[in-house]
Formats: C-alpha cells, structure tokens, sequence
C-alpha cells in the first residue's frame, strides 16, 4: 500500500452513470481499476449501467443517465430558466433514494475512498451528482472526483434552470475531495471558474504490452463487412455525435477517389448518446458523396462473441474494437471537440497511421510531443488527401510513423505514468 497506516485505505469504490461497453469513461475506468489493484487496492463499482462483475457492483437503475425518468428530468432542465416545484420535488425524492444507494454501497464493500468517475462533471444526471455530494459531505469520506467534461464545455447545457445544482454539485467545493483533469485546460477553468486545485492525469494506455496480431478469427472481419482486398478500410473508433467530425472522414473516402483508391469507413462505436439526428445526416451525406459507411453493432461490441437467435441457438460471430484496430489500413479521428482522446492512444498502440483534426486539447497538450499524425485544420484539403494517399502508397513510411509514435506513447502516456499520478493522490489522503 501507498498509504500509511492511519489512513487504512483498502477497499476503493468507482461511481459513475455506467460501466458498459467501450465509452471512454469506462475504457479509462478499467485503466485506474488495473493500476489500482496492481497498487495493492480492491476496487468495487456503483453505476446505472454495468456489464462488470456482478460480485463487485451495485446497480441502481436510475443512477444511469438513459434511465427514462432522468432523461425526462434532463429536458426539463435546459433550454429554459426557471423550474417548477414539481420537477423541483423530483430531482431531490431522486437524489434522496440514491444517497441510500450510495449509503447501502459504502457499507456492503467497507468502501474507504471514492472515486467519481465524471457523474460530478457533467451534468448528465442532475439527482445522482447531488446525491454523491451530499453523502461525501455527511460522511467525510476521501474522494476523488475524475473529470472528464465538464458542462462548461457543451453549448448544450448553457441555458438551463438549475444553476444552483450546478454550482453545489458539478463539480463540489468540499475539502474531502481531490480533483483529478485530463488536461491542461481543464485544470485552467477548473481553477479560474469555481477556485479548485486539480492534478492532470491523462488518458493513457498500456505500452508495455504489444498489440495483438491479427489472427484467423479476426481476419474474417473484412470479408463479413463485404470489404475487398483491394479496399481500403478507414476506421473511425468513435461515437456517431456532431464533435466528432465523421462528415471529414466521409470526404476524405470520397476524395481518395482521385487516386484511384477504394474506401470504405467503418464506424465502430454504435451508442448515440445525443440523439440520431446526427447519425442520420451522416448516413444521408455518405450517400450524397457515393461512400459506404458501415455500422454494424449487430458483430461489433466491447469483447469477441457469439450473437444469439430468437429461438436460443448461437448467431454470427461477433467482433471486438481490438479487431477492427487490426483490419483497419488508416484511423480517422477528425474532432472538433475532445477531452484529451482515447482512440487516439489505441490507433497509436496499434501502429496505425491516423488523421487528426487540430482540437484545442490536441494543440495543447499532445502535438508538442511531436506525434507523427496528419494534421487538418477544421476542413480536407487537396493536402491532406495528398498526404495520406502517399502515406498508404509509400512502401515502409507506415512502419517509420508508427514506430516513432508508439515510443512517444510508452514515453508519455504509459500506465508507468498513471501509477504514478495515481501514487501522487492517494499521497494526500495520507496527510488528512
């Protein structure tokens, strides 16, 4: 154990909206949890939503930001200014049965610190983040509150009814509690905004452990997707939402036509956690400019499987991320927005070339590390094109990139580093 004695910090618990699948909350998540146990830590898990160990976690239904009840309260929250009693009366009866939760929690694992894994970030859901700061202020118990976004950073929640929720709980003033970011910005606003200290803890990955080789069961990928050996397969490892620019990577398909190359991208991530509008006018320009976009969440998902029939029997395989890393010729990440970028770390672990749109936290905090990306800023150009075709074209200029980019990965974002960040927190509970 890191900590001293008096401290007796064993048993740690992750809250968040859910534990599922392959957000970067989650990815991020499982990262702290192996460093942690790795540390000598048990970790145990709160959330709405969750497909981790049953014996480990707690499920409370309306803890997940889709639960229908907090999906109704959310949209009476913003786009307007004031609240009525009577949504006013929900959000607390809400807030109320999940600080029991949260009470039931800490005392069936003997929890010893918290680590709120973004639920005191963003306000996606109003009741819980309430909740977690009310129990952290009843009891005193040590946490750590993870932020990933905050609700400054979304137009979205500009405009709203409760900004005196905001203010108590997104993120808490409370003594007890060390903020963690994820980037240099974000430790700005944190500060200049609500006078809160913060560490930076970037995402990272585990670059002491080689990638995966592509082996038989995931070379069936490209043939199940209708994908010819002579096609080039631009992956795109994200959500389908407005910030994260998939309409450039549908042009740059498009216009590696010129070239006389094949394209077709494969978006891996099926969630539209803010509504579908935006995947319908993606899949509407992709048809516009002639490109196959594939998105099939049916043989796609967090981990390797087997889909079920109606009547019980085994499916279609089913693949992971991991294998569409693997498939992929060229990674697409043209952001507008990100907090710092998970799949960016992937596509550079899996030592493939990748596109990247200059958001500010990538300006910021990771191209002065000298990554060797294609850069665009906000649009394609005839440069840009230009540029990745001669990086397919070139015989051996992939490994040269790749090479160099998965040391700077190993360098600066490795679990070395979060160990000892992590090292760096827990220090201060000692001192309590």
């Amino acid at each position: 154990m890191y900590l001293t004695k008096q401290t007796a910090i064993h048993n740690i618990g992750f809250v968040s909206t859910r534990f599922q699948g392959t957000d970067g909350v989650s990815l991020e998540t499982g990262k702290w949890r192996q460093v942690l146990e790795k540390m000598g830590y048990e970790c145990f898990f709160f959330s709405g939503l969750s497909d981790w160990e049953r014996a480990k976690s707690m499920v409370v239904d309306e803890a997940f930001f889709g639960h229908p009840i907090i999906e109704d309260i959310q949209k009476r929250c913003f786009g307007t200014t004031t609240r009525s009693e009577g949504l006013t009366g929900e959000i607390q009866a809400l807030r109320f049965r999940l600080k029991r939760a949260l009470y039931e929690f800490v005392e069936t694992f003997k929890v010893d610190l918290l680590i709120i894994e973004n639920a005191l970030t963003i306000p996606m859901n109003i009741p819980l983040g309430l909740a977690i700061t009310e129990y952290i202020a009843e009891t005193g118990i040590p946490a750590i509150a993870h932020h990933h976004d905050f609700a400054w950073e979304r137009q979205r929640f500009s405009v709203n009814c409760i900004e005196d929720y905001l203010s108590t709980a997104f993120p808490p003033r409370l003594h007890t509690i060390n903020h963690v970011v994820i980037n240099s910005e974000g430790r700005r606003q944190l500060s200049y905004r609500c006078g809160l200290s913060s560490i930076i803890i970037p995402n990272v990955f585990d670059f002491d452990t080689q990638p995966p080789e592509l082996d038989d069961y995931g070379r069936g990928l490209r043939k199940t997707l209708g994908i010819a050996d002579d096609e080039t397969l631009l992956l795109q490892p994200t959500r389908m939402i407005a910030r994260k620019g998939i309409e450039h990577a549908i042009e740059l398909a498009n216009r590696l036509r010129g070239h006389g190359r094949k394209a077709k991208l494969l978006i891996s991530h099926q969630e539209r956690d803010e509504g579908s509008e935006y995947y319908e006018r993606t899949m509407d320009y992709a048809k516009i400019l002639g490109v196959e976009v594939i998105v099939r969440p049916d043989i796609i998902g967090a981990e390797r499987g087997v889909t079920e029939k109606a009547d019980g029997r085994p499916g279609h395989k089913k693949y992971s991320l991991w294998d569409c890393y693997l498939n992929a010729d060229f990674v697409t990440y043209p952001s507008t927005y990100e907090g710092f970028g998970n799949a960016f770390l992937e596509a550079i672990w899996f030592k493939k070339p990748i596109l990247v749109n200059r958001y500010s936290i990538f300006q910021q905090d990771i191209e002065p590390l000298d990554f060797d990306v294609v850069v665009m800023e906000n649009y394609v150009t005839p440069e840009t094109i230009e540029t990745v075709e001669a990086i397919l074209k070139a015989e051996g200029a992939v490994e040269v990139m790749t090479s160099k980019n998965y040391a700077l990965g190993q360098k600066f974002f490795s679990f070395k580093l979060l160990e000892q960040r992590l090292h760096q927190v827990m220090m201060n509970f000692g001192q309590l």
